[in-house]
């Protein structure tokens, strides 16, 4: 019993000591005003994980057709591609590589760039033999919805650190 207690708390000043903390929850800022995301398909999925992730990051919903006085989450475009990175002895593909690439934008209300446009991308790889195929579209469609969940994220995050006001500099 003392063995356990003594590598718990052995594995906790470990931790405490390596610089590991958790992420803080995201806090846009108030300033930032009622904000909508406009993506150039009307059914993106993306779209609205992004506008689920900016309410409950305490953002303000713009209100329905809402074009002006309103902060623009742009996705500019989105992008799957499935790349096979390995083959079996017949030449067919067995693994794959499946990309998601994102660009995107954010301006304030009175068209200030909060984040200009940049590309986030993220992959993940799978396998799908061609002999043994139950179940391979469903582990594919399960990372479409990882890997959008990811996506939306990341943007949020990246929203959120150019939203904050910049830190004084070191002397």
């Amino acid at each position: 019993m003392t063995r356990r207690l003594a590598a718990i708390v052995f594995v906790a000043a470990l931790l405490t000591g390596c610089g590991f903390h958790l992420r803080n929850a995201l806090n846009l800022p108030e300033n930032l005003g009622p904000v909508r995301v406009v993506a150039g398909d009307p059914y993106s999925a993306l779209a609205d994980n992004l506008a689920e992730g900016l309410q409950t990051a305490g953002a303000q919903a713009a209100p329905a057709g809402a074009e002006t006085g309103v902060a623009t989450l742009r996705i500019v475009s989105e992008q799957w591609v499935d790349t096979p990175i390995s083959h079996d002895q017949f030449g067919r593909a067995q693994e794959f590589s499946l990309r998601y690439a994102v660009i995107f934008s954010m301006q304030r209300a009175d068209g200030s760039v909060v984040v200009p446009q940049q590309a986030v991308e993220l992959a993940r790889d799978y396998l799908a033999p061609a002999v043994d195929s139950i179940g391979k579209a469903s582990e594919r469609e399960l990372l479409v919805r990882e890997l959008r969940r990811d996506m939306a994220a990341a943007i949020l995050r990246r929203v959120d650190a150019a939203s904050k006001p910049a830190a004084p500099a070191a002397q």
